[in-house]
């Protein structure tokens, strides 16, 4: 079992709040300035783009949990942690396959390469938090809020 260090936490936090910030910027430049996040202009794309906020939606409900229950201590933030780990990779999988299959890293300039620092970031974040989480899971089960 490894336990709960309040520094390691401490940076789990900052790597959920960086996690949120990037993604509200995301689809508030998707709705309002679309040309600076967009990997390509077809309807598909468009349409498939728009697709994601209801995931992204629900990773962001996952991020905010965790958020909220890992600094006060209490045992469901491993619910959120897994949960939220368990989206990322789910929204990856998706993002990728389909910017695999019309080749959108290489054929939209600098869209494609903002498109795979998402993928790598949704990837490196997903399994970060997965492996952190499960790694601790007994810690994270007996915490107790304090007071």
């Amino acid at each position: 079992m490894v336990p709960l260090e309040a520094r390691a936490a401490r940076r789990v936090l900052v790597v959920l709040v960086l996690s949120l910030a990037v993604m509200i910027a995301y689809w508030v430049l998707w709705f309002t300035a679309r040309d600076i996040v967009a990997s390509n202009d077809r309807p598909a794309y468009v349409e498939f783009e728009n697709a994601f906020p209801a995931a992204d939606g629900w990773l962001t409900i996952c991020l905010i949990g965790a958020a909220i229950t890992l600094p006060a201590r209490r045992p469901a933030a491993l619910l959120w942690l897994l949960a939220g780990g368990g989206a990322g990779l789910y929204l990856f999988g998706m993002d990728l396959l389909y910017d695999l299959e019309h080749g959108i890293w290489w054929r939209s300039g600098a869209g494609g390469v903002i498109e795979a620092l998402i993928n790598l970031l949704t990837l490196a974040v997903g399994l970060g938090l997965l492996r952190w989480a499960w790694r601790r899971r007994n810690a994270l089960l007996s915490v107790r809020p304090a007071g």
